[in-house]
């Protein structure tokens, strides 16, 4: 799928990401088909049993219809109140789908890809974004539903059961989408603006936040704070824009749809007055004539409920799409699990309009290979062509399988240590149903953490390590999968880059020891130390000039 689709009312590719969604649509047509149907029939019994109290007809006559027309009201009410709780339910699974979908889009795009976005945006369209479909799900796609069935059927049954009054809606009818649209572009403009702002908002505070030391050893902390200051006076001016804009367009499809009807209505008065029309009719195609304009009249009204639901849609969508246009190939994906090689062949990566590589390397069990080159020369971007977040030329083979890419195969701690939060044991086990209490304890051991209370609670971020401290955690981490059998490779980048001369000592020894007890590791470091623990040493040129920029 690409992000370059045709959108109309509704986006084709929120059914194709949300099985809920499809049957939330599905559901909500046959709703709407039968409350069309109810509807037709309570006008029809109402006309009846007025026209035959105005015409004199006995109480016993009358009473059974407008009985009948007080349980169609009923029954009407109770599939509206149905409709609002299938919208709930789906809005909560289609938001959880779309939720996982996401997730595992970003995890599938990596870091490499995933470096333009922020990471604040992204949490604002994870969390915020997709609370703000509920709305969309329950209001303005049952309309959307409903303008499309319902809207038909009873102009159809106003034109078989008079004409001209039919006619006059069809002609009258277009003149509200024609408005909606006009106002659609520009509620859609402001309301991107008001979500634009509070990314950046969120983008915004999140950096201050990391910053906040630096800030303050610069004494630059009040310029930061009148920065958030200023976007938050945005994106209050562009909320109050939006509500601006809906009051108005609420105004306008209101009047339209008033004048509409009164239009027919002033045309039915004078026909009866000449006696060109029976009164049961009058009746019937005025009771009728608001219902068919309600539906289209609501799209309009809740398209502004539902606007920041469309407008997180529009990131939610770039995200999966770009994760979709990187399905994997025909290749067969790595084996989970231990595994006994792992090689790149003429591997080379692009990255920021250069070319890294080609590399040739091997990994076999028992043995530590050091990949080496000066800053800049693009270790790390091999890495991420590893593990699958970024794009590269040549072939990666796992046991002399090519797969593309060997994360399934790979335990790894990247420069940055990636903690979240909670306690240091839940970081080390992350992802384990089951977590070993014990092994979590040896393998802190083994990443010379021991010092580290497995207890100890951390806070986003790993809040609470210094950063030597959160390196050696993260080692600890790919230590405990590869222990526990889910990987048979250690890929470390920089572990030691916090450490100190006799920490990092003892980490190499613990990596040798991991080596001699059968794993296979492939380590980044600029320490000239790391060459006393490698089996070979394998060199990542710089790019050569002519490269740079092509």
């Amino acid at each position: 799928m690409r992000g370059d689709v045709k959108k109309g009312p509704l986006d084709p590719r929120l059914p194709a990401y949300s099985r809920a969604a499809r049957g939330f649509l599905v559901l909500s047509g046959v709703v709407v088909l039968v409350q069309t149907g109810l509807i037709v029939a309570f006008a029809w019994l109402l006309t009846h049993a007025l026209v035959s109290a105005i015409g004199g007809a006995p109480l016993a006559e009358v009473a059974p219809v407008a009985a009948a027309a007080l349980g169609v009201v009923v029954l009407r009410a109770t599939l509206i109140a149905l409709a609002e709780r299938i919208a709930a339910g789906a809005a909560a699974r289609a938001s959880l789908q779309l939720r996982t979908a996401l997730t595992a889009a970003i995890r599938r795009l990596g870091p490499g890809r995933l470096a333009e976005r922020s990471p604040a945006a992204l949490a604002v369209t994870a969390g915020h974004g997709l609370e703000s479909l509920d709305p969309y799900f329950g209001r303005y796609l049952p309309q959307l539903v409903a303008t499309a069935i319902a809207t038909p059927l009873l102009v159809l049954t106003m034109l078989i059961v008079d004409p001209l009054s039919g006619i006059t809606v069809i002609i009258t009818l277009p003149l509200i989408p024609i408005f909606m649209v006009l106002i659609g572009l520009a509620t859609r403009a402001v309301q991107r603006r008001q979500y634009a702002t509070l990314g950046r908002l969120a983008t915004r505070f999140a950096d201050t936040v990391g910053g906040l030391g630096t800030l303050k050893i610069f004494g630059r902390q009040h310029r930061a704070a009148d920065s958030i200051e200023t976007v938050t006076r945005d994106y209050k001016r562009e909320t109050m824009t939006v509500l601006r804009v809906s009051f108005l367009s609420g105004f306008a499809l209101e009047f339209l749809a008033s004048i509409s009807v009164a239009l027919i209505a002033v045309t039915i008065g004078f026909r009866l007055l000449a006696g060109e029309m029976p009164l049961e009719i009058g009746l019937f195609i005025l009771l009728l004539a608001p219902e068919a304009f309600l539906p289209v009249r609501q799209v309009g009204t809740q398209f502004h409920a539902a606007a920041e639901g469309v407008a997180a849609t529009d990131d939610i969508f770039s995200v999966l799409d770009a994760a979709a246009a990187l399905a994997a190939p025909a290749a067969a994906a790595a084996p989970a699990g231990p595994a006994r090689e792992l090689r790149l062949d003429a591997v080379t990566v692009p990255r920021g309009g250069r070319r890294i590589g080609p590399v040739d390397l091997a990994v076999r069990s028992g043995e530590v290979v050091l990949l080496e080159g000066p800053s800049g020369a693009g270790k790390s971007s091999i890495i991420d062509a590893l593990l699958g977040f970024a794009d590269h030329e040549g072939a990666i083979r796992v046991d002399g399988r090519v797969v593309p890419d060997a994360r399934a195969a790979i335990a790894w701690a990247g420069q940055r240590p990636a903690l979240v939060s909670g306690t240091v044991e839940e970081n080390v086990a992350l992802g384990d149903v089951e977590p070993d209490a014990a092994l979590v304890a040896a393998c802190l051991a083994a990443a010379q953490a021991s010092d580290i209370p497995g207890s100890l609670v951390l806070g986003a971020g790993g809040a609470g390590l210094s950063g030597g401290q959160a390196q050696r955690v993260a080692v600890a981490r790919a230590l405990y999968r590869r222990r526990r059998g889910s990987a048979g490779f250690l890929v470390l980048d920089e572990p030691s880059s916090a450490l100190d001369a006799a920490t990092e000592a003892a980490l190499w020894r613990s990596l040798r020891a991991e080596a001699d007890a059968g794993a296979g590791v492939l380590l980044v470091s600029h320490r000239a130390s790391a060459r006393s623990l490698a089996d070979r040493v394998v060199p990542v040129p710089l790019p050569a000039v002519s490269e740079v920029g092509a």
